[in-house]
């Protein structure tokens, strides 16, 4: 299990990279690693290993900015070469995180000290190698049956980079939590208000979104079908469905408020309005997908119109209702989320976000953006795990297999 063999292009732009970061960790070792407010006359001051103050702080600054240094520089070393094995590419991940994680300890979180430019060049030099990391992973060499395994194994590990530098760059530049809070701080929000946001996912999820995307869908579809079956209704249904969906969503969520009432029905049918015409488009053109040669084999073992619809056209138009599907997920979320900004009980994720944004409590405002993100991505990932089971005769599931 070996990583794939890199071009000379990109060999040899990782070994410059590498070389690169490696002569900015050792030029940091010439600066201070923390700025430290000693005085009126010099507000920021190098602050040395001998002003930081009694002999346990001294040693857990120097311990944690050696094992920093240390294993940034071993990682650089180890990015030198140009076709790493799968271990090897694993040991400069592994090596990389345990600077940054390091780099994180020493990073301030007070008022009194700032980062200094020996830091700054440690975490350039650490954006550097995890550049390389992310581009090894991704080349990585599995077997054919652990194939998808590196897409996800890859966008993990972007996504943990993503963060942790979040972390870094937001703690070091001492960002206000109204403009932007750490990672930490959310995690923080998201383990003390979990019961919260629970009763708010409930709220919001499983009943607005779940309801309201299953009627405008499944409308969607039998309404496409219809219209299929009688031209009548594709002169005068399509347009005003066409229309329907020009509506803003702004202007409906108050008024379905009103008709609906506060809580959930309100925006249930908020969701079935903004779901219903991408499931009746796909469908349309999903029907009008099937070729004239099949139609016509159809049409010579006499098979009516439902034998037809049954067996050749609502298999072929699958994949266009499972597209509008996986779009509808998203807007269901959007939509419900945005209904609840003009009117809900005391629960729900839009109201929290509303609420708690007035409140200027960020991280609870960003802990209720990442519950409605994962729960899109979980229910994204669903239907196109189903489209995968349904869909598997399909070219495009196929070729993505």
């Amino acid at each position: 299990m070996n990583a794939a063999t890199p071009s000379h292009r990109e060999a040899a732009v990782g070994s410059i990279a590498a070389v690169i970061a490696l002569a900015l960790l050792l030029l940091s070792l010439n600066f201070p690693v923390l700025m430290q407010d000693v005085s009126e006359a010099d507000p920021l001051a190098p602050m040395r290993w001998w002003q930081v103050g009694g002999a346990a702080a001294i040693t857990s600054l120097l311990t944690t900015q050696i094992v920093a240094i240390g294993a940034l520089l071993m990682a650089a070393l180890w990015a030198l070469r140009p076709t790493p094995s799968a271990t090897g590419t694993l040991g400069l991940v592994g090596l990389t995180a345990l600077g940054a994680g390091a780099l994180l300890v020493i990073t301030p979180t007070d008022q009194v000290s700032t980062p200094g430019s020996g830091y700054w060049l440690s975490t350039t030099a650490l954006a550097l190698l995890a550049v390389i990391g992310v581009r090894r992973v991704a080349r990585l060499s599995l077997p054919i049956a652990l194939g998808p395994v590196t897409g996800w194994i890859t966008a993990g590990v972007f996504g943990a980079w993503a963060l942790l530098f979040w972390e870094l760059l937001v703690t070091g530049f001492a960002v206000p939590r109204v403009l932007l809070p750490a990672p930490s701080a959310i995690t923080v929000a998201l383990w003390e208000h979990a019961g919260t946001l629970g009763g708010d996912l409930v709220q919001t999820v499983l009943k607005a979104v779940l309801i309201g995307y299953v009627l405008g869908s499944g409308l969607g579809v039998l309404t496409g079908i219809a219209i299929d079956r009688l031209p009548l209704l594709q002169r005068g249904l399509l347009p005003v469905a066409a229309l329907s969906s020009t509506v803003p969503l702004v202007g409906v969520a108050p008024i379905a408020v009103m008709w609906f009432g506060f809580d959930w029905p309100s925006k249930a049918a908020v969701v079935a309005l903004m779901t219903f015409f991408p499931a009746l488009v796909s469908t349309l053109a999903g029907l009008q997908a099937t070729g004239k040669l099949e139609r016509e084999l159809m049409h010579a073992y006499a098979a009516g119109y439902q034998r037809t619809l049954l067996s050749l056209r609502l298999p072929a138009a699958l994949p266009f209702i499972f597209n509008a599907l996986k779009v509808n997920a998203t807007l269901a979320l959007i939509g419900a989320i945005v209904a609840e900004f003009f009117g809900s009980p005391t629960v729900g994720l839009g109201f929290r976000i509303s609420t708690e944004a007035a409140r200027l409590n960020m991280p609870l405002v960003w802990a209720a953006i990442v519950v409605a993100s994962v729960v899109g991505s979980i229910l994204f990932a669903l239907l196109a795990a189903l489209e995968r089971r349904v869909n598997f005769w399909h070219p495009s599931v196929r070729v993505a297999r």
